[in-house]
């Protein structure tokens, strides 16, 4: 599971990050909130995001998380306890706030609880259609088996990891492309073929950002 934290503080930013990687999370770190928002699309299970940071506020960047990860689970950190801060989090729609100090223990429990991976092997897509995570196998509403190459099966193990967000073009590179450098023309080729083995509309494009399962 992959977690982004924004902290200003680089000591307590450390700590952390090395708590959380002794858990088994990747762990990116991010100091300044601009540097933050700019990554937010890079196939994040989960956010840590403190309140007061340099350049741009937590606040302002789950505004921003809302409106492309609506699913993803934002954990609020901060040193202010105003009510209206708070507040204004939920409303937002933070999962959980987290005042400081704090025990790390603490941020890993709620880690845990909010930004827990579903463990399913079988996927309902749209129109009786399932993938199955065990076999990694494709079938349509009939239980006929569709054939998949391996990009396509890479593709689906990716967005049905990741069927409550916008999957980015980044994360398709290094998955389905295992980190080899492609082209945009090469991803909506893939992108052609899967659509012609779903229903129609099954994968949406949201322009300048990437896809996901309808």
């Amino acid at each position: 599971m992959k977690i982004l934290v924004l902290e200003d503080n680089e000591r307590l930013a450390n700590l952390i990050k090395a708590t959380l990687e002794q858990e088994g999370f990747k762990t990116d770190i991010f100091y300044d909130g601009e540097e933050a928002l700019n990554a937010i699309n890079n196939g994040y299970h989960c956010y840590v995001l403190d309140i007061n940071v340099p350049s741009l506020d937590g606040i302002s960047i789950l505004d921003m998380i809302r409106l492309y990860h609506k699913e993803t689970p934002v954990i609020i950190i901060s040193s202010n306890h105003e009510l209206e801060n708070i507040q204004k989090a939920y409303e937002i729609g933070a999962d959980d706030y987290l005042k400081k100090p704090f025990f790390n223990y603490e941020l890993i429990q709620k880690i845990k609880k909010f930004c827990r991976p579903l463990a399913v092997s079988v996927i309902n897509l749209t129109d009786g259609y399932v993938f199955n995570c065990e076999n990694s196998r494709l079938y349509d509403n009939k239980g006929s088996e569709i054939p998949l190459a391996k990009k396509e099966i890479l593709f689906f193990e990716l967005f049905v990891k990741n069927r409550q967000r916008i999957v980015t073009f980044t994360e398709m590179e290094e998955y389905i492309w295992e980190g080899e450098e492609t082209s945009t023309l090469n991803m909506h080729a893939l992108i052609k073929r899967v659509r012609k083995k779903l229903p129609e509309n099954a994968i949406k494009i949201v322009k300048g950002v990437g896809y996901a399962l309808n």
